[in-house]
């Protein structure tokens, strides 16, 4: 998994409450385990106004000149941010995968269902909560200021606007640690493979007949 320390990055406003899993990468694209080839997807019936099928090129698809992604001053986006409950919906780990293979690797939002918040962590990608107040102030200057971006660094929890206002946020030290380290449960395991090796070994000398 890549870590994630600090972000300097333009910002794309999806100006919706309770955006589900679904509506973040639909039902019929599930068909892959792999964690990459799901940004194509993102925001399926939102992005096109057609009905996507699998394995249809998004380039011959019409596209929703009024969603925000499909606007060139938000190309290359990688900050999202949205409103309350984002993720909200079915458990798939899809959601996030779909959002970094985008190019996405920090949204900014309200509140965040809890299954999804997890799973961003364990994904790259970074979960804000900001007082609403703050994300009605964030909304207003990303409409009114084209290339507005945002800095994120992950160590101090804190954002920073154009102006040099100092947003801070919290999160689980726990999460924090994985995340500035790039350690999902594959790399937390094995980061104690010596560990484990020499149990392994203990235990055929111990019990053979288990081998």
């Amino acid at each position: 998994m890549e870590a994630f320390t600090s972000l300097d990055g333009l910002v794309a406003p999806l100006d919706r409450d309770n955006i589900d899993t679904d509506a973040i990468v639909p039902k019929q694209y599930l068909k892959s385990i792999a964690r990459t080839g799901f940004g194509k997807h993102l925001f399926d019936e939102m992005r096109f106004l057609d009905e996507g099928v699998l394995g249809q090129d998004p380039e011959s698809r019409q596209q929703n000149p009024d969603f925000s992604l499909n606007q060139p001053r938000y190309k290359g986006a990688t900050i999202l941010l949205s409103r309350q409950n984002f993720g909200c919906g079915s458990s798939r780990e899809h959601a996030p995968w779909a959002l970094v293979d985008y190019g996405f690797r920090a949204i900014v939002a309200t509140s965040f269902a809890d299954i999804f918040y997890d799973n961003c962590f364990k994904n790259g990608l970074l979960p804000i909560k900001l007082d609403s107040a703050l994300v009605d102030r964030l909304f207003k200057e990303v409409e009114a200021t084209p290339g507005y971006r945002l800095f994120v660094d992950l160590s101090s929890q804190t954002v920073r606007t154009p102006a040099g206002d100092i947003l801070s946020f919290d999160v689980d030290p726990t999460r924090k640690h994985r995340l500035l380290e790039g350690l999902d449960e594959i790399g937390i395991t094995l980061s104690d493979a010596e560990a484990i090796r020499r149990y392994e070994e203990g235990r055929k000398a111990q019990e053979p007949w288990l081998f």
